[in-house]
């Protein structure tokens, strides 16, 4: 993809600190341009440019903007393993605080913990009104949204679900995906960034997956029950909408 063809991130009122990941240049999937390219709505994932304008969402998201409207709220973070298990409570300025860090190299899934998913819907509602989302459904679907803000080299494994767009508002998050009937090999305690390491490298040519990294004014769409694993680069503030 083209860098030039982004929408330019608000990075003078964002404050959230750069990750210093590499950027991959590497996109094996189509990017569209306005279209929703309907052929691929249950067929695979496809990049989106020229959707929506999120300018105003982006300047709610900035750091000083969230931990002033949300800082004493309680967020719920989840352990970035395939299942999720254990949840903690924290309040948003001590996510901030004090996980909000690289993920080390050598961190078990079940030991980071993560802010993705878990949203009171009620809490954060004045935000999630001001987002835009992509201006497509499938039929007999409703949408629902995932807000989530996590450090570089944290991610979530492998792992599927519905169908759904997924908008990354600062930052960059790197998507790697299989279609439905090709399981990729990994362990579900083991984090994105272990697997990128570890075995990406060595995976043959017909075994490497779809991968792109989301920049914001982009979306990604995902069809239902791919699977798929992330990687932030950056510290990166995301949002998804799940059609269900």
């Amino acid at each position: 993809m083209d860098p030039m063809d982004v929408r330019p991130v608000l990075t003078s009122v964002s404050s959230w600190c750069p990750g210093g990941r590499p950027p991959t240049s590497v996109c094996r999937m189509k990017v569209c341009v306005t279209s929703m390219c309907g052929t691929y709505a249950y067929s695979r994932p496809v990049v989106l440019r020229g959707l929506t304008d999120n300018t105003r969402f982006r300047l709610l998201c900035s750091k000083s903007s969230l931990l002033r409207e949300f800082g004493v709220r309680t967020v719920r973070l989840s352990t970035a393993n395939t299942f999720s298990y254990r949840k903690v409570d924290v309040p948003l300025q001590e996510y901030v605080d004090d996980f909000l860090r690289p993920q080390s190299t050598d961190a078990l899934g079940s030991e980071t913990l993560y802010f993705f998913g878990d949203n009171n819907l009620t809490e954060w509602r004045s935000l999630f009104e001001r987002y835009e989302p992509p201006p497509y459904v499938l039929p007999h679907t409703s949408a629902a949204y995932s807000f989530g803000i996590a450090g570089p080299g944290t991610g979530v494994p492998f792992h599927w679900h519905g169908p759904g767009f997924s908008e990354v508002i600062y930052g960059r998050k790197r998507w790697f995906l299989y279609p439905p009937e090709k399981e990729p090999h990994f362990h579900p305690n083991y984090t994105t960034l272990s697997w990128v390491r570890d075995t990406y490298p060595h995976l043959p040519e017909d075994e490497a997956p779809l991968e792109c990294t989301i920049r914001p004014g982009e979306v990604l769409y995902f069809p239902d029950r791919w699977w798929h694993a992330t990687l932030n680069l950056d510290t990166s503030v995301f949002i998804s909408t799940f059609l269900g």
